[in-house]
């Protein structure tokens, strides 16, 4: 597939929020590699090439490690993940597929169980935000594979 638009080149200046939002989220408490496992699940389940080997190539980096990363879609069945993980990816999940299925109180009192409530808004704005990146990213076809970490 080739690219359609470069949207970041386009109009700059409509992405200046989405960019201080990911400043933010990159100091907000939470740890490295728990928002890279975050923001590739999410990608894995919104089907986004190009976020998917961003994320697991920034994964990589801040040290997860490549049986974590290829086994996260089966998250729930494989043993290497913490229970705050499991409530992130768990909480990823629900937010993600909020159109078609409900946060429960369940999911709920899994998260708050593992994070401070400031923690579980970055959570959920981290979400939101790669949410926003994969939206952008799969309409317009950004180019897999071209990404390198800094």
């Amino acid at each position: 597939m080739s690219s359609r638009i470069n949207y970041q080149k386009v109009a700059p200046e409509l992405f200046k929020g989405l960019y201080e939002t990911e400043r933010l989220l990159a100091d907000c408490g939470l740890e490295k590699p728990l928002l890279e496992l975050v923001k590739t699940r999410d990608s894995q389940i919104n089907k986004c090439a190009y976020c998917l080997d961003m994320h697991s190539k920034d994964a990589l980096k801040a040290g997860e490690t490549f049986q974590r990363l290829i086994s996260l879609d089966a998250w729930r069945e494989a043993p290497y993940y913490s229970e705050r993980e499991r409530a992130a990816l768990e909480w990823t999940e629900a937010v993600t597929q909020i159109a078609t299925h409900d946060v429960s109180d369940e999911i709920y009192s899994k998260v708050k169980a593992q994070f401070t409530d400031k923690e579980m808004v970055a959570l959920t704005l981290s979400v939101i935000a790669i949410n926003s990146w994969n939206r952008l990213a799969i309409p317009f076809r950004t180019e897999a594979g071209t990404y390198q970490p800094k």
